[in-house]
């Protein structure tokens, strides 16, 4: 006879599933329109004579979009993927980028 004692297995968590990153998607379609939005900032500041400006820049801002796109989904996730702030937040965050980077780069 056996000497010992039985183990009995809980199913007190369930099975996992992915649920947990479907924040992502989200998260990075936000940022990419926030860096569209960014992008047409400086059209209506300035008007036309943007065009001339990105003409020799525009790798500077292609380069941020990337940036924005990880900017949205740690933005999604750090708010507890809440649509309206996380959104707010992003289109601040990439707005700055922008920004610093529109005020940067004419010296």
């Amino acid at each position: 006879m056996r000497n010992g004692s039985n183990l009995f297995l809980s199913r007190a968590y369930g099975p996992q599933t992915d649920d947990e990153t479907a924040w992502s998607l989200s998260g990075g379609i936000m940022g990419f329109i926030a860096w569209l939005l960014a992008l047409a900032l400086p059209f209506a500041v300035y008007g036309s004579n943007t065009l001339f400006f990105f003409l020799y820049t525009w790798p500077f801002f292609l380069a941020l979009m990337p940036v924005a796109v990880v900017v949205g989904v740690a933005m999604h996730s750090l708010l507890a993927q809440r649509m309206l702030y996380s959104g707010a937040a992003t289109l601040v965050t990439v707005a700055v980028m922008f920004g610093i980077l529109f005020l940067w780069l004419p010296g």
